[in-house]
């Protein structure tokens, strides 16, 4: 696993994965964090780690012997926390979830042979900053 932390106004967290349930553990551990620090409630925070627990889990599917590193990317912004999925798969595959509870937002794209996944939560304005 690779680890990048990339500090601008925002946090920014970019780690490289192999298909491992304990990796999507990490970046959902990692999404809980990010939630927390921003004020979100605790039911809130619990349905966002369990959203991109799954997510990542589904984007590991994606993954090939050719291909087998997924990308994730968790961002706190002043607004929202946005966790994005990448990999290089050779083809346009099915896109995956189009809902999951606890997410405002869900972007599917694909740029070349890679695909992307982005998962949006907006953070409530009155929430206290940490």
């Amino acid at each position: 696993m690779n680890v990048e932390t990339v500090e601008t106004e925002s946090k920014t967290i970019k780690v490289q994965l192999d298909a491992d349930p304990r990796f999507a553990a990490a970046v959902g551990g990692v999404a809980r964090y990010l939630a927390d620090s921003a004020g979100m409630e605790n039911d809130a925070i619990a349905q966002l780690q369990a959203a991109v627990i799954s997510a990542c889990n589904d984007a590991f599917k994606l993954l090939t012997p050719a291909h087998p590193h997924l990308t994730a990317t968790i961002s706190k912004l002043p607004d929202r926390l946005e966790v994005e999925f990448s990999c290089e798969c050779g083809s346009n595959p099915a896109q995956g979830q189009e809902s999951l509870g606890g997410i405002d937002r869900i972007q599917h794209e694909t740029k070349g042979n890679i695909v992307v996944t982005r998962l949006t939560k907006f953070i409530n304005q009155g929430a206290p900053s940490r």
